[in-house]
């Protein structure tokens, strides 16, 4: 797919119900909607219990308008290699086989399985809607939630640990197609979805998803905390093929402009509040020395 999806191209198809449970301002409410645009009619889901599972709601009143299966936390790899099994005996290979858990089920209880499915070389999709901590539990630090994010389990100075490099760990899989999206660009994400699904075997795509009860900010503000992350350096957008990494949209753009501080997307969210001055600095070196090496 050369052509770039624009407001104007974009599908008119609609696979999520206009109804659905998720909190004022959701960024996975985005995503979901963007990725089954993408996906299509012709699509099987396996969802571990997370936010979105949430956010469909259950039988018979579910928000989406496609075939969902309903998993335990560590297995929607695995379920979803069953699933690609099933349709492969009932010669259905044209279904997309689509994996959708949040970072929690992703990078720490269901990494086994997506490691498994990746190492297996099972031709399924998997995207995991980062929004940094276990949101559907009461905001627990996960894997990938920031150093110096404070959370009920990190609750006063912070998580000390730094974000787990999910993307960087699929990676090491030698996949055929890997990216990074996020819910405030969804025509980038549209594109790599359907990018993904044109290749053979095992797919992964890492969404950075906003989430304003959990982080701290006004909801009407998700697509901008979304963008900041991004113009920051903080997120990098980027396209894995075959191994061949290139960054993406507004990040390929960042190479040659100055990125915006950190320190305003710190100070933009709550979950930051006990970050101070040198910490930042800290941070803002982190990100530096990573783009670095992007241009490097």
């Amino acid at each position: 797919m050369n052509q770039k999806t624009s407001i104007l191209n974009l599908t008119e198809d609609e696979w999520v119900n206009p109804g659905n449970r998720a909190c004022a301002g959701c960024g996975l409410g985005i995503v979901y909607r963007t990725a089954l645009k993408a996906l299509g009619k012709n699509t099987i889901l396996v969802v571990p219990p997370s936010c979105l599972t949430v956010l469909q709601g259950l039988y018979p009143i579910a928000a989406t308008k496609l075939p969902c299966l309903n998993v335990v936390f560590a297995s929607t790899g695995a379920a979803a290699t069953g699933v690609r099994a099933a349709m492969r005996a009932r010669k259905k290979d044209g279904v997309n086989v689509v994996a959708f858990a949040g970072d929690g089920g992703t990078g720490d209880i269901g990494i086994q399985a997506l490691s498994g499915a990746c190492e297996r070389g099972d031709d399924i999709l998997y995207i995991c809607y980062d929004n940094e901590a276990y949101m559907n539990t009461g905001v627990q630090r996960s894997g990938t939630t920031p150093q110096g994010v404070v959370t009920t389990t990190t609750p006063i100075h912070g998580k000390s640990q730094v974000k787990k490099d999910i993307p960087a760990i699929v990676a090491a899989h030698h996949i055929p197609y890997l990216a990074t999206a996020s819910a405030a660009y969804p025509l980038d994400l549209y594109d790599k979805v359907k990018k993904a699904i044109t290749k053979k075997g095992p797919k992964y795509i890492h969404v950075h998803t906003p989430c304003p009860s959990g982080w701290g900010f006004e909801p009407s503000q998700t697509v901008k905390i979304g963008k900041l992350a991004v113009k920051t350096g903080l997120f990098a957008l980027y396209e894995m093929e075959d191994g061949d990494f290139k960054l993406t949209g507004p990040s390929l753009s960042a190479l040659s402009k100055p990125r915006t501080p950190v320190k305003s997307y710190f100070d933009a969210q709550q979950r930051f509040a006990s970050l101070d001055e040198e910490a930042i600095a800290q941070l803002q070196h982190q990100v530096d020395q990573t783009w670095a090496g992007y241009m490097g």
